[in-house]
């Protein structure tokens, strides 16, 4: 019910406020007031607009925290640049959202970009929200890689989990895990990278592998590998339970042409558009540096009408 009512007494909080600064301007003309007025209606604005998504969200696991993924595709060096770029994106989505998360596990490229990363999300409704991204992404631009500046298509996936914790039983049989250790790549202090501390484990039944090194323990990436790996199971068993795979998690495709949920076009022209909903824009721009919240609202109201359907 918290998760519910907060919002609704935030908006009104701020309206409360707004008020009393209405009526400030209407005795002193103050210019500054005007603009702090200004940047609150603005806000009140992008809270409504998620206060009215936050009611899209009906799934049985929408209002949890989240795990998300991202891995490049076809196109070599392009796409691990592509899945760096994706990788900014959702930071910068969840960083305007005010929504906490901390990166488990980050594989840089061997020329640029990313081999993987993944992102624990805590905050609520994070999985609500963000299961709209699970797929392909397509990218066309000018290649930074090609010294003859032709045009390259690059794709990378991402696949979204809701965040299991403890009151959710999954179980898994220590015999059925395998447990590799390796030293942390990239940034993180000395001790990070001079010891066997990043943790990846193998569930031998499903297949699922995850690792984690954002830890400086390697008790407590084998943790956090865990709760990965929770999620993973769970996400299967519900799939299996409801027999909705499409509609949750996506079938995973090859991650190439064809298969894209969404392409990003910097050339020829620049757009940006969902290959489910048909909501397109041509502020790419905007899109790179967090702007999902047009993309996400028309999935949620694309599937809320289905189901009620």
């Amino acid at each position: 019910m918290k998760q519910w009512l907060d919002p609704i007494a935030s908006i009104e909080a701020l309206c409360d406020d707004l008020d009393v600064l209405a009526e400030l301007v209407g005795e002193q003309d103050d210019a500054e007031t005007l603009v702090e007025i200004d940047d609150g209606l603005l806000k009140l604005a992008r809270s409504l607009d998620r206060l009215e998504s936050q009611f899209l969200l009906s799934g049985p696991d929408d209002a949890r925290g989240a795990l998300l993924e991202i891995h490049p595709g076809a196109g070599g060096t392009d796409s691990q640049d592509w899945a760096e770029m994706l990788l900014r994106m959702y930071a910068r989505f969840l960083e305007r959202g005010d929504m906490s998360f901390t990166m488990n596990d980050l594989q840089p490229g061997d020329e640029a970009g990313i081999k993987s990363a993944t992102f624990e999300i805590k905050s609520d409704f994070a999985f609500g929200y963000l299961k709209s991204e699970t797929g392909v992404h397509r990218l066309v631009r000018i290649s930074p890689f090609d010294a003859q500046s032709r045009r390259h298509t690059a794709f990378a996936s991402v696949y979204v989990y809701p965040l299991i914790e403890d009151e959710i039983e999954i179980e898994i049989d220590e015999a059925d895990l395998r447990m590799d250790t390796y030293r942390a790549s990239g940034a993180g202090g000395q001790h990070v990278n001079k010891t066997d501390s990043a943790v990846r484990l193998t569930h031998m039944p499903s297949g699922f592998v995850v690792q984690c090194q954002n830890e400086r323990s390697q008790l407590r990436n084998r943790e956090s590998a865990l709760k990965m790996l929770r999620a993973k199971l769970y996400l299967k068993a519900a799939l299996e339970e409801r027999a909705k795979r499409d509609a949750i998690a996506g079938d995973k495709m090859e991650i190439a042409w064809g298969s894209q949920i969404r392409s990003y076009v910097l050339h020829p022209y620049t757009k940006v558009k969902d290959h489910r909903t048909d909501h397109e824009t041509g502020n790419i721009q905007a899109v790179l540096d967090g702007d999902l919240d047009g993309f996400i609202d028309a999935y949620l109201r694309q599937t809320s009408q289905a189901a009620s359907q």
